[in-house]
């Protein structure tokens, strides 16, 4: 398992395949290397949200041009092992990206959505279960990432005879999605990092507890593995446009409710037309004062987060990331 000492003072763009085409998002995330942003977390979607989200491109053909196109670090924020893909092959093809950009790739993990995963037209589980499938998938992947000749047997995935021959001299490190303490703390036991979305203080630092009471566990010190966040904003010029944007174009991000089970875009396209700005109080940032906007990044680094995923809600990307790369970065302070 790869305990190296974490990076700090990380800025990372959250390149949204929901919302944008993928050769746009390699110029933003060229933009944002420019501009201080030092990482990228690409989501993994098969859907958009709404249908007026409009893209869904398949990362993993992507991730391999961004490693080409810039220096960043980058990883999936977040792909769900056992629906959609076999852990074997997010295994290969993790694998495959750290071997050609060394100690640059991470590899985020999430139990799912069924927006995403009910193509393959399996049974969609319960979230106990979801678990269970993440869990052995996490497994599988470790075991190929020894280069070994590896056999499993689980409840839900199975694998025969499968080595990995094209290895990176260190796997990449793997990094889970989580909201419950449960899941916290089998990551801190598990896994390198942790990633978590914005959310009351109070449950924050009881999901970093578990994750740090996991890392003991296993004789980890969880001072020294990542902790990475992803925070919604929406930055415009003006407050109005600010709040209209969020409506408009993340009206998913006003949705106060789980959304793990609902299948499919036009049944959030249904919902988003009960959303209201109010709904995105303390779900999503909206403000066009980039002071706001640093101090509200500032706070979760105060809470102990290295590693900072935004993404503003609006369509104008290269405006937030130069705004953002002038205003917001140079001004954290990263000091415990």
């Amino acid at each position: 398992m790869q305990t190296t000492g974490k990076p700090t003072g990380t800025v990372g763009y959250a390149a949204m395949f929901e919302q944008f085409h993928p050769t746009d998002l390699i110029k933003y995330c060229k933009a944002a290397e420019e501009s201080g942003f030092t990482s990228v977390m690409a989501s993994d979607h098969f859907h958009p949200w709404t249908p007026e989200q409009g893209q869904s491109a398949f990362v993993w053909s992507w991730l391999g041009a961004l490693g080409a196109e810039t220096n960043l670090r980058f990883g999936t924020g977040v792909t769900p092992p056992g629906f959609r893909y076999h852990p074997a092959i997010i295994a290969q093809g993790a694998a495959t990206l750290e071997a050609m950009y060394p100690g640059r790739f991470w590899l985020g993990l999430g139990a799912g959505e069924a927006l995403n995963e009910h193509v393959t037209g399996d049974y969609w589980p319960e979230a106990p279960t979801r678990l269970r499938i993440l869990m052995e998938s996490i497994e599988v992947i470790r075991k190929l990432f020894t280069g070994e000749v590896v056999k499993y047997a689980g409840e839900h995935i199975t694998l025969e005879s499968a080595k990995l021959y094209t290895m990176p001299d260190v796997p990449p490190p793997i990094y889970v999605a989580t909201a419950g303490p449960l899941m916290s703390k089998r990551t801190g036991r598990l896994c390198d990092g942790i990633i978590t979305v914005g959310a009351a203080d109070e449950k924050i630092k009881m999901l970093m507890g578990k994750f740090e009471e996991g890392a003991r566990q296993e004789d980890k010190d969880p001072s020294k593995m990542p902790r990475m966040i992803q925070l919604h904003v929406s930055w415009a010029e003006s407050r109005e446009e600010a709040e209209a944007q969020a409506v408009r174009e993340w009206p998913n991000g006003g949705m106060p409710f789980p959304k793990s089970d609902i299948r499919n875009p036009e049944d959030f396209q249904a919902m988003a037309k009960m959303v209201q700005i109010d709904n995105f109080r303390d779900r999503v940032l909206t403000s066009p004062d980039l002071d706001e906007h640093l101090e509200h990044l500032q706070h979760y680094v105060d809470l102990g987060f290295d590693e900072v995923y935004v993404h503003n809600v609006g369509l104008d990307q290269e405006e937030f990331i130069r705004a953002y790369g002038e205003r917001v970065i140079p001004k954290l302070k990263w000091d415990k």
